[in-house]
Formats: C-alpha cells, structure tokens, sequence
C-alpha cells in the first residue's frame, strides 16, 4: 500500500456558494469608497474566500461532487472517504481518498 498526501493551495477559492446564497462584506482596507450617502459601499461576494465561515463547507461539497462524478464511491460510515476500483493493466486497483478540511 502507498500513501499520500496533497494540501490544495487556495482551495477555498474553488467552491461555489449555494444557488440562493447571498453574502456580503466590507471592502478592504484602501478600496472602500463611499456611496451617494457618503457610508462605505459593501461588495457582494460571488465565490467563497478565506475567512468566510462557510467557505470550507463550500469548497468540500464542491470536492465531493467531483468525486462522484469522477466515479468514486462515498463511504457509508464515514462520508469523508470515497474509494474507486478500476482494472489496470489486468489487474485490479483500489484507490482510497480521505478528505479532510480545516480552516
């Protein structure tokens, strides 16, 4: 058995908010610029950054559907792990990924 082990750089970037989501924030710090009011505007997010609370769910159910579709099988007991079987050269490989997201 060989193991290993992959760290997505930026991967909170690569989830998608739900279809009715809405989120808003401040700008950062040297874009803010007032509105006809004179507050500061707000910008509306279209995908999930760091530091957002959901943005870690976001970028697992993401994960999660492409292994599905890739056709990987989720465990039962423990939804963060998906195996695959495929035939490679006559002989038969099982893939096992577990996932973890930490913030």
């Amino acid at each position: 058995m060989r193991m290993r082990r992959w760290d997505f750089v930026a991967a909170y970037l690569q989830g998608e908010l739900e279809q009715d989501e809405v989120v808003y924030c401040h700008a950062p710090p040297g874009y803010a610029t007032p509105g006809a009011d004179g507050r500061p505007r707000v910008c509306r997010i279209e995908k999930p950054v760091d530091g957002m609370a959901q943005a870690g769910r976001r970028w697992q159910r993401s994960l999660f559907l492409w292994l599905l579709d890739f056709g990987f099988t989720q465990c039962k007991s423990d939804p963060c792990v998906f195996t695959i079987t495929k035939r490679v050269s006559g002989v038969e490989q099982r893939l096992t990924i577990g996932c973890y997201v930490d913030d």
